[in-house]
């Protein structure tokens, strides 16, 4: 549903966008993550045909955006940074306005106002002016525009921005809801969200691709994945970390932190380990008398760490918490 070749973007001598490739299937939820500034909003106003690329191509699905730039339109939702909106209007006048624009009228424009009102939870504000909402309704009245015409791609410039915790779980199960029959590409910075809702994700960094796969396999790419963590009763730091660092395959044995009598250790492997088998060499190790294991389990590795790691690589961090 949307295939990006080579996509640039040149603001004079400056580079936001640099030879982006990427494609989004039906049925895909694909998280656009990177830090301020990398070039995730300049590709998401790319890619509606806000604005134009300098180079490459941005087909959505049959039309060239370029060369068909209203029949590939017609086929996107798009909910652009700041949810800007006409502050003068109703709530109800506004997404009817978007209906007519996007082609409906008459019962077909009712309906599809009320499906939009519904879906983002809008009937208690319907007729509200948009200068009295809440920075989350406003939010939420321009995402049912975005969706006012039921298209087969969505683009999210930040959908959740200044939306509450219940707010964000409602938006974020609409998206994955909607993501099952759509292609659907979201930018976001607030990594839970892509774990919550995103199939897919690429990591932008200084306007170019670092990272692209599911949150899993990104989270694969920790330091933390596969590492074990233990809560030691009754040991001594220093004989935890010396035979927790003696174990075949462990590359690092830290000590995370110590509370008295308890000590919580971790062990880093040296590489990729059969399920359970670091576990149960730190548990061998430590089953000494006078000890006792509280707990042990094994991360699988951290988004949060990837990201920084990915896209601070001048920066090294060692990851403490527990």
């Amino acid at each position: 549903m949307i295939k990006v070749q080579n996509l640039t973007k040149q603001f004079g001598p400056k580079t936001a966008v640099s030879r982006v490739s990427f494609t989004v299937e039906r049925g895909e939820v694909l998280g656009f993550l990177g830090p301020n500034g990398a070039g995730k909003s300049t590709t998401m106003r790319m890619l509606t045909g806000f604005i134009p690329p300098s180079e490459g191509s941005i087909q959505v699905g049959p039309f060239d955006m370029l060369e068909q730039p209203i029949e590939a339109k017609r086929l996107i939702g798009y909910l652009p940074e700041n949810a800007p909106l006409y502050a003068d209007m109703t709530v109800y006048g506004f997404l009817a306005f978007a209906a007519e624009m996007r082609g409906f009228s008459g019962d077909a424009k009712k309906q599809a106002v009320q499906r939009a009102v519904e879906m983002c939870f809008l009937e208690s504000v319907l007729h509200q002016s948009i200068d009295t909402l809440s920075k989350g309704y406003r939010h939420r009245t321009c995402f049912a525009q975005s969706v006012i015409h039921d298209p087969d791609v969505l683009v999210l410039d930040e959908p959740t921005d200044g939306l509450d915790p219940n707010q964000k779980h409602e938006i974020r199960e609409l998206i994955r809801r909607m993501g099952q029959k759509k292609a659907i590409i979201f930018s976001t910075h607030i990594l839970e969200e892509v774990e919550a809702a995103c199939t897919r994700a690429i990591i932008i960094d200084r306007g170019q691709i670092v990272a692209n796969g599911s949150p899993q396999e990104l989270k694969q790419k920790s330091e933390m994945a596969g590492a074990v963590t233990v809560h030691v009763v009754n040991a001594s730091a220093a004989e935890i970390k010396q035979r927790l660092g003696a174990i075949a395959g462990a590359r690092k044995a830290v000590i995370v932190r110590e509370e008295p009598p308890r000590i919580i250790a971790r062990v880093l492997p040296q590489g990729a380990a059969a399920d359970g088998v670091l576990a149960r060499q730190v548990f061998e190790a430590l089953a000494q008398p006078g000890w006792k294991i509280e707990e042990l389990h094994t991360e699988e590795g951290r988004l949060d760490e990837v990201f920084r790691r990915i896209t601070l690589p001048d920066t090294t961090q060692e990851t403490q918490k527990p």
